[in-house]
């Protein structure tokens, strides 16, 4: 039985976690679960699973909560309620799928206090892989990947060292914008927020689906695959694969190419992250390959996707530079959502603040939340 605290319960990779814990509830128990401010379904989550404890973001909601599920389930709040749930005594594993920064700090809490981590939020390890993949060494505890493309590269791996690998090869949907004929980058300028949350591969939260359509989902991935799999990345890449059949690959140093394959589910990645190491049995992901018919494979358009390029970049420079990609990114899609600028103006947003930056070297935690807030302010004015 893994006991397993659960940071993000009420968005699209904690509901699918809750998912796999209804399935396998001989091998899973959710023992806490930390919300944003969606009191209604983290009501109903506390009262079927029957959690330690809760937290929710907003202390207001907190007390209405606590009221409702009564004194027997310690309701927390904000950053600090996030922290108490991650380093709860009775939990294995923290699964933080937290949209944004507010799981860094919950993760190097959990880890410090001896938690396995598995990591939804990949703005954890773009901002500060090297601190967490240290403190996870230092701290004798696991970093599993919930992404499913870190996952199939996990589960390709299977143990091998960084020295027999060639590269790492992320596949990408390319999103909705792939069609060059359809959606040549003079059209960009009209994309709508509607076009970019029709996402053809993947039923995702708002901010992961426009990330998918500028490609910065993929790029954020690159450079969270340098810490996990401590791969320079130089030897990360990335294809694209529109069945989205092929979760990922690793080309190793004898040309032999290893690749996990499913039909696309979240499901499928959140339960092995939390079953590691063994495989548990469950029927809801089904692959028949003789529908599916033919798996097409195609280089990445970087010339109408620059997102590619800026995290090779910011993964090469290293330091403060992907902690400021990450934030101007945030909040350029923040303001796509609000109609405050068009599509091509998220990249050139994270572009031009990424080019202003003085880039720290080996930042401690505190420099890279400077760096952080720096950028969220730097890219607000064009906003």
């Amino acid at each position: 039985m893994k006991k397993v605290v659960l940071l993000g319960s009420t968005g699209s990779i904690g509901t699918s976690t809750v998912k796999v814990a209804d399935d396998l509830p001989d091998r899973i128990r959710l023992v806490a679960l930390g919300a944003g401010n969606n009191a209604e379904l983290l009501l109903e989550q506390t009262r079927k699973h029957k959690p330690a404890a809760i937290s929710i973001c907003d202390p207001a909601r907190a007390k209405g909560l606590q009221a409702a599920v009564g004194p027997q389930t310690p309701v927390f709040s904000g950053e600090e309620g996030l922290i108490q749930l991650a380093t709860l005594p009775e939990a294995d594993i923290v699964l933080i799928a937290i949209v944004g920064t507010a799981g860094l700090k919950p993760a190097l809490a959990a880890i410090r206090a001896g938690k396995d981590i598995a990591i939804a939020s990949k703005e954890i390890l773009v901002m500060a892989g090297e601190i967490v993949m240290n403190e996870a060494r230092r701290h004798g505890v696991r970093v599993l990947a919930v992404d499913s493309e870190h996952s199939a590269i996990f589960q390709c791996l299977d143990g091998k060292a960084a020295g027999s690998v060639r590269r790492l090869l992320l596949t990408a949907s390319g999103g909705p914008f792939r069609d060059k004929k359809l959606w040549p980058a003079e059209k960009f300028p009209e994309i709508t927020v509607a076009h970019a949350l029709k996402h053809p591969s993947w039923v995702m939260g708002k901010k992961i689906t426009i990330d998918s359509a500028t490609l910065f989902n993929k790029a954020l991935e690159m450079i969270e695959a340098r810490w996990l799999f401590d791969i320079e990345m130089a030897r990360v890449s990335v294809v694209v694969h529109p069945q989205s059949v092929v979760h990922s690959m690793v080309e190793f140093v004898d040309g032999s190419i290893v690749a996990q394959l499913s039909t696309p589910d979240m499901c499928l990645p959140i339960q092995y992250a939390l079953t590691y190491p063994d495989r548990a049995p469950n029927s809801r992901v089904q692959t028949n390959f003789a529908k599916l018919g033919q798996l097409t494979f195609e280089e990445p358009d970087v010339a109408r996707f620059p997102a590619i390029e800026l995290a090779r970049r910011a993964g090469e420079s290293g330091g403060t530079l992907p902690a400021v990609l990450n934030a101007a990114n945030e909040v350029a899609v923040q303001a796509f959502v609000n109609q405050k600028i068009n599509f091509p103006q998220i990249t050139e947003t994270v572009q031009r603040t990424m080019e202003a930056h003085r880039i720290v070297s080996q930042p401690t935690l505190d420099q890279i939340l400077e760096a952080d807030a720096w950028a969220r302010e730097k890219a607000l004015p064009a906003l």
